[in-house]
């Protein structure tokens, strides 16, 4: 009886497994589909399948999860419902019910949710104003709606929701709209959409457009930067960029200002390679009178105007293997060029200049084209202008002499020179030396080299120059001031021999020190020796640059020595021992046969007449010249120049600057210098000219870039007076960034006339992960990345 009821179980159990089977066969594959998992399929239709429970199905790169599944294979459609999710390689949708193609991924969920993935947008600069985006981490969107439409591979239609970057479970940022289109790695494009921080509604639009792109470029409205200054009022800072193609790209800029007005500006930018690339800015104020109240309490009133900037710069290869580059900086109104920029070096530059160059070389020719326009203020209605328009120059390089141990070569240039000024309120003041300059320079060189221990260089030139202009004798200042068109000719010849040697050295072998294994000492003296023949006509030339500045008539003797100090150090674990040079002491000095050579001499900064600060008495003797340069570390960089008067061992000036940087985390520099009082010496015996200024910057941030910050200051330390303080900083998030900037800034010693003594600025910038931000024309929070 037992053996009958376990042969009847058994043929129960293969029935139902044979009738299982039967119905499996029974349902064929469905194309487009490549795997099925269900606990339940049913066969409803000729077309149309039923599968109940634990639904997976596998769609190409796609995987769709339901509680039921319903496909209709003649229209390629997919009806789910319960629990529905769609994941495609880093993108998935959540929803109540979904109907969509299963072979184009596309369709539509209802009552959804998805998150979605965008590349980094940029890589950060390490010790600047960096937002958002705390490292190189792809960026998560997070959005959800009644209705989310997948119209794309990467595109998403969103209606009545929203999406944001932060993981939250009230976000930080959201956008919210009645219709989002949510183009993954490219734009998004809002519809009555409203800006909401921590859940509370802070900003709406009708529409709103901006760049979501894998790439650092993308058209779209940046993110605006909001500020505030004492000159100009608050001020909102707008920018749109376009993406021209994948070389060319335009920024157009609006700049709004409480108290003075507003500012219109553009930027175009290409690059098609290191051998064409360019960029143009220009800027447009137009500012309304405004009132200020001094210091004393006194009113100021300052006028409206227009006023524009324009700055750009280009290189270029032309055929014949010609590189040329283009460059501009110029401005309408000094005043608003020094108020406006927040660079601290911009307030007190009082040029604006236009110019271009071309270099070629052809063998052993070679060609130099310059033309060079530079103004130079020195009060809002008085200016000079110098430059060129144009130089060539053509050179043939130096080229061994047949049969001979000498080498030769050869220069020749024409110059059509700039240099006058005017004065809009005193026309006495107005003059003209431009001069046409042409100049021939060929030199024969003879180089001993039979010791390494020992050199020599002798060199014999010789030298034409003709001048179209030149000065006469003016009886009233009883000097050669007065410009003439008569032209002058100058012939001179100059030898001169350079004596390097003997050299001595001494190698210590420290392989305990933890520093460097080995130490090199190397002593080099040196001596130059320069006659220049007697120049005639010296007095009747007009003194534009070095090529006029030589004085002839004398022998000079350059001497002093060259101590230079080298570590042979390992670069790393396994890696060989490099010798570096960490530490190079020079002292000089040049004796005159003639004093008047010494105010000519380009390589003592505080002899020569460039200006009435600098004039100096005329001397046998130059200042005695100290540099030092150290490098003992990659990390550390330091420079000093000292130069002291050889009469009275008194210090003319100084000035010292060093660098420090740490892991890309901590960047450090300073500079700092000095001009000397000598009372018994001409030219530096005048309180008033004595100068002491010290400048420092450090820009730090932590590994992530999470926090960063920079502070920058200029001190004048002998009217004990800050010039400028900033302090800059950023945090970023996981999914936005804030940036601000403050600035103290002194106007006292500018050329311009400003209506306030001081100014006081302050700029903020907000970023959501994954857009763009930009710096305002006028360079604040121009760490932030464009």
């Amino acid at each position: 009886m037992r053996n009958v009821k376990a042969a009847s179980l058994l043929l129960l159990i293969l029935f139902v497994a044979s009738a299982r089977c039967a119905e499996a066969q029974d349902i064929p594959q469905i194309s487009g589909i490549d795997s099925i998992v269900a606990k339940t399929q049913r066969q409803i239709g000729q077309n149309h399948r039923q599968l109940i429970e634990n639904v997976e199905l596998k769609l190409g790169d796609s995987m769709l999860y339901a509680d039921e599944v319903e496909v209709f294979t003649d229209e390629d459609r997919i009806v789910a419902r319960g629990n529905v999710t769609l994941v495609q390689t880093t993108n998935r949708i959540s929803a109540d019910s979904a109907e969509f193609n299963y072979k184009t991924k596309l369709g539509a969920f209802h009552t959804a949710a998805g998150i979605a993935t965008i590349k980094p947008q940029f890589q950060p600069t390490p010790g600047s104003i960096v937002v958002p985006g705390a490292s190189n981490q792809d960026t998560d969107v997070y959005f959800a709606g009644e209705l989310v439409e997948k119209i794309g591979p990467r595109k998403y239609k969103i209606t009545k929701g929203g999406f944001t970057t932060c993981v939250q479970p009230t976000p930080r940022w959201e956008l919210h709209a009645d219709t989002v289109v949510l183009n993954i790695e490219h734009y998004t494009l809002l519809r009555n959409a409203v800006f909401n921080v921590k859940g509370v509604p802070l900003l709406y639009t009708p529409i709103m457009y901006y760049p979501t792109k894998k790439e650092d470029r993308a058209t779209g409205i940046l993110l605006p930067t909001i500020g505030s200054t004492s000159l100009r009022g608050e001020s909102i800072h707008n920018a749109f960029f376009w993406v021209l193609n994948r070389s060319q790209d335009a920024t157009f800029l609006h700049d709004w200002f409480s108290k003075t007005g507003q500012g219109y500006g553009s930027e175009y930018r290409y690059n098609y390679g290191a051998q064409e690339t360019g960029y143009l800015r220009a800027y447009t104020l137009r500012e309304h009178s405004a009132d200020y109240t001094r210091d004393d309490g006194t009113l100021a009133t300052e006028p409206g105007g227009t006023s524009y900037q324009m700055q750009g710069a280009a290189t270029q290869m032309f055929p014949g293997r010609i590189m040329a580059r283009g460059r501009v900086d110029y401005f309408s109104s000094l005043r608003e060029a020094q108020s406006f920029n927040t660079n601290y070096v911009s307030t007190y530059v009082n040029q604006r200049n236009f110019g271009g160059n071309a270099v070629g070389a052809w063998g052993a020719y070679s060609m130099n084209a310059t033309v060079d326009h530079t103004e130079s203020f020195s009060s809002e209605s008085a200016s000079a202008t110098y430059g060129s328009w144009p130089k060539i120059s053509l050179n043939r390089n130096e080229k061994l002499i047949p049969g001979t141990p000498l080498y030769f070569s050869a220069s020749g240039e024409y110059a059509s020179l700039l240099r006058n000024a005017q004065d809009t309120t005193n026309p006495s003041f107005d003059y003209n030396q431009d001069v046409t300059r042409l100049d021939f320079n060929p030199q024969v060189r003879f180089p001993f080299k039979k010791w390494q221990w020992f050199t020599v260089n002798s060199t014999a030139s010789w030298r034409d120059t003709h001048y179209s202009r030149s000065l006469a004798f003016d009886p009233e200042k009883q000097t050669f001031s007065k410009t003439v068109d008569t032209d002058l000719n100058r012939r001179f010849v100059t030898l001169s021999t350079q004596i390097v040697g003997p050299v001595f050295t001494r190698v210590w072998d420290t392989p305990d020190n933890s520093y460097a294994e080995k130490f090199k000492h190397s002593v080099e003296p040196f001596v130059n020796i320069t006659r220049t023949s007697s120049i005639d006509n010296f007095r009747e030339i007009i003194l534009i640059d070095g090529t006029d500045q030589i004085f002839g008539g004398t022998t000079q003797y350059a001497y002093g020595v060259n101590n230079r100090f080298y570590a042979k150090r390992s670069l790393g674990p396994g890696q060989r021992s490099q010798p570096r040079e960490i530490l190079d002491v020079q002292v000089q000095q040049t004796y005159y046969t003639q004093p008047g050579a010494s105010q000519f001499d380009s390589r003592y900064s505080s002899s020569t007449t460039t200006t009435d600060l600098n004039t100096a008495a005329a001397t046998n003797f130059s200042p005695i010249l100290i540099l030092v340069r150290g490098m003992p570390t990659d990390q550390i960089n330091a420079t000093a120049s000292i130069e002291i008067d050889s009469r009275y061992l008194a210090l003319r000036q100084v000035s010292a600057g060093g660098s420090y940087s740490w892991t890309n985390r901590l960047q450090t520099t300073a500079s700092w210098s000095k001009r000397g009082l000598i009372p018994q010496l001409v030219g530096f015996n005048d309180p008033a000219n004595l100068t002491q200024s010290l400048t420092a910057q450090t820009n730090v941030h932590t590994k992530d870039n999470k926090y960063g910050g920079i502070y920058s200051f200029s001190y004048d330390v002998l009217l004990g007076r800050l010039l400028n303080q900033q302090v800059s900083a950023f945090y970023n998030s996981q999914c936005c960034g804030i940036a601000f900037q403050y600035q103290t800034w002194n106007f006292g010693g500018t050329t311009g006339t400003l209506p306030i003594a001081s100014d006081h600025r302050f700029f903020m910038s907000f970023t959501l992960a994954g857009l763009g931000n930009f710096s305002p024309f006028n360079g604040a929070m121009s760490g932030v990345t464009r």
